[in-house]
């Protein structure tokens, strides 16, 4: 699992222009004032927020409120409060509705090369759009191997050892009309306590290897139509070689059902055996649709049992 980090400079590239943010001061080092996953681990308040300075935030929003209270300080306090925040470490300082910024304030940011911004947008707006950005740049990410498709509109990562089949049988169900999202190497991203957002490195993305036939570009192949840039992990198919008795009968109703541990979340896993003349697209196909049938409450095999059962209790002598 990989830290997560964000650099003040690479945060006001990516709002720039949604929040029509302007440098202020500290634009010269604003690549070396860097906030990682570990950082934000201990932390009590969000990662941004409104002027606080008994329990910072990492980005400190000013707004009319905050600037009033500083002017309403006296010269000693209010230098002592600049101070404060300054030490901080703030990743950078916002002032929102294009207001005019303390001269104190933007000499001492200037000074310690402390990043500070101006926004005609409210208070709230920065705070919603920074929040999110930060949230979702650093929450717990992981790479996993294997090939992430989109099948009948949920997210299916088909894992297996090496030569177990997977990009080939990622490429027919390309063809039955699913799409790709990463081959390889696919990155998710935990951005909701039970969201696993599933994303491809900009290296890889549109590509699937195939040995015999080398990287093919899916975008050129089958169109835009074909590939898609993100999808949430609902399911994952394994595909291994059976081992003789090594099934059960229970498992002949039920499948080979279980769950494999991703970040803070079990991720519903079925395993499929690889032999010869099997179709492990539409065994993929329909290992999905269980998968939908089941997540409303629907169960072929409980319903069998169930059928099964009420058969024996009426035909008992």
């Amino acid at each position: 699992m990989s830290t997560a980090r964000i650099t003040a400079g690479e945060l006001f590239a990516a709002q720039q222009e949604r929040l029509a943010l302007r440098w202020l001061a500290g634009q010269g080092k604003a690549d070396e004032r860097v906030l990682e996953a570990v950082d934000t681990v201990a932390r009590r308040p969000s990662l941004a927020g409104y002027l606080n300075a008994i329990y910072p935030h990492k980005v400190q929003i000013l707004g009319s409120e905050e600037l009033e209270w500083l002017d309403h300080l006296d010269a000693r306090l209010r230098w002592e409060t600049i101070q404060k925040l300054i030490d901080f470490r703030p990743l950078a300082l916002v002032i929102s509705r294009n207001q005019a910024c303390p001269e104190d304030l933007r000499l001492a940011a200037e000074e310690s090369d402390t990043p500070l911004w101006v926004s005609p947008r409210r208070g709230h707006e920065l705070l919603n759009h920074i929040q999110y950005k930060l949230a979702r740049t650093l929450a717990p990410r992981i790479t996993l191997h294997g090939v992430f498709m989109e099948i009948y509109s949920i997210g299916v990562l088909i894992t297996g050892e090496s030569g177990s089949g997977k990009s080939e049988l990622a490429l027919e169900l390309i063809t039955r009309g699913h799409r790709l999202v990463a081959d390889d190497a696919p990155e998710f991203t935990q951005i909701a306590p039970d969201v696993l957002d599933g994303t491809c490195p900009d290296l890889l993305q549109d590509m699937l290897e195939l040995r015999g036939l080398g990287v093919l570009n899916i975008r050129q192949m089958f169109g835009d139509t074909a590939v898609k840039r993100n999808k949430y992990l609902r399911m994952i198919v394994h595909l291994s070689k059976p081992t003789p008795g090594s099934k059960t009968g229970i498992e002949r109703l039920t499948g080979d059902l279980g769950a494999r541990r991703v970040l803070d979340l079990d991720v519903p896993m079925i395993t499929v055996p690889v032999m010869a003349g099997r179709n492990l697209a539409v065994l993929t196909e329909a290992a999905t649709r269980m998968h939908i049938l089941r997540s409303k409450g629907i169960d072929p095999a409980a319903a069998f049992l169930a059928r099964h059962s009420h058969f024996l209790e009426h035909t008992a002598p």
